[in-house]
């Protein structure tokens, strides 16, 4: 048994946290609510974000984030990106040197572009860090049914550690160095699975989801090798695996987005109705706005932007797409 910490109580902190948990480990799980960390303490459960589900009781919740910082130099953070930067500011003082950090969020910081492994370097004076991402939705790991993720890191400690932390009978645990490809798949795939979502609730066959998977990994390579990702890393789990789970499963949050967009449902009315961040949401402007400043061509990131934050009619922006000028399906990558 060796002492964890989790930051964040959502769906994929507690996961993660019970993965931990099952796998023997003293787990010290942070949620900003007094009234989570009693009911995961007293009951065992988090009814808000897992219904359903008992947790490990090797995990005791807290509200203490100088307490969590302090019960283990090995660290999984698990909060929206919009709010990474500020929770690592809060963690900051607590932190030092000797800490691992293996953040698990999926987005990309609006306005600075900033991946997240780079909010923690700037917020913290903790320089090993990784990033933990693939295709895992969390219901169906806490069901323990066969899973896998990659954990990217340039320090050879937080891949060893991670893996025999999180490596289970059910969670394989694979890992990498290219910790911008990581990011990066995992903050793109969500725009794709918005679109998916917008697909799939329009009736659309397979033909139409393997056009929209394929041109999207293509973008996604494209938003990679601008920011210094190895583009072979979108082959792997954190790729084309997160890819086709995300838009393929009806669990996924910017999959049902996408759905709830298509039958015309507002932003605000999807947002006051799920109380579950979606990362797409927030991730299409973001990309949008890195490929206008670096004269990207990302179509189905602009059609995505478009139906989300131009309240344009999702089947108009599907003709739009489709009567775009034909071309090479591949296009070198020149960054």
């Amino acid at each position: 048994m060796q002492k964890v910490t989790v930051i964040g109580a959502g769906s994929w902190g507690t996961t993660l946290a019970d993965v931990l948990g099952s796998n023997g480990h003293e787990v010290l799980l942070w949620a900003r609510s007094e009234e989570r960390c009693a009911e995961i303490n007293e009951q065992h459960t988090n009814s808000r974000y897992l219904p359903g589900f008992d947790l490990s009781p090797n995990i005791t919740a807290t509200s203490d984030l100088e307490r969590a910082c302090g019960h283990s130099h090995w660290i999984l953070l698990v909060v929206p990106s919009h709010g990474l930067r500020q929770c690592a500011r809060d963690m900051g003082g607590f932190l030092s040197g000797e800490h691992m950090i293996v953040h698990a969020t999926k987005g990309i910081e609006q306005q600075s572009f900033r991946r997240m492994s780079q909010v923690l370097r700037e917020e913290t004076s903790v320089r090993k860090i990784g990033v933990l991402s693939g295709p895992n939705l969390a219901r169906e790991i806490m069901r323990r049914q066969p899973a896998g993720t990659l954990v990217a890191s340039k320090y050879r400690e937080v891949l060893e550690r991670s893996q025999a932390l999180l490596h289970s009978p059910t969670f394989r645990v694979y890992t990498g160095s290219d910790v911008v490809g990581a990011e990066v798949g995992g903050a793109f795939k969500n725009i794709v699975a918005v679109a998916a979502g917008v697909v799939d609730q329009l009736g659309m066959g397979d033909n139409t989801r393997a056009l929209l998977l394929t041109r999207g990994l293509n973008e996604m390579a494209h938003v990679g090798a601008a920011m210094g990702a190895n583009v072979l890393t979108f082959g792997g789990l954190a790729g084309i695996g997160d890819l086709m789970c995300t838009c393929a499963s009806p669990l996924s949050r910017n999959h049902q987005v996408g759905e709830r967009l298509a039958r015309g449902q507002s932003l605000e009315q999807i947002r006051a109705e799920m109380h579950m961040v979606a990362e797409g949401v927030k991730t299409a402007r973001s990309t949008f706005q890195f490929a206008a400043h670096h004269s990207l061509d990302l179509p189905i990131v602009r059609a995505v932007h478009a139906v989300i934050y131009e309240q344009r009619p999702v089947v108009e922006v599907i003709q739009d797409l489709m009567a775009l000028p034909a071309s090479h399906e591949l296009v070198e990558l020149s960054w």
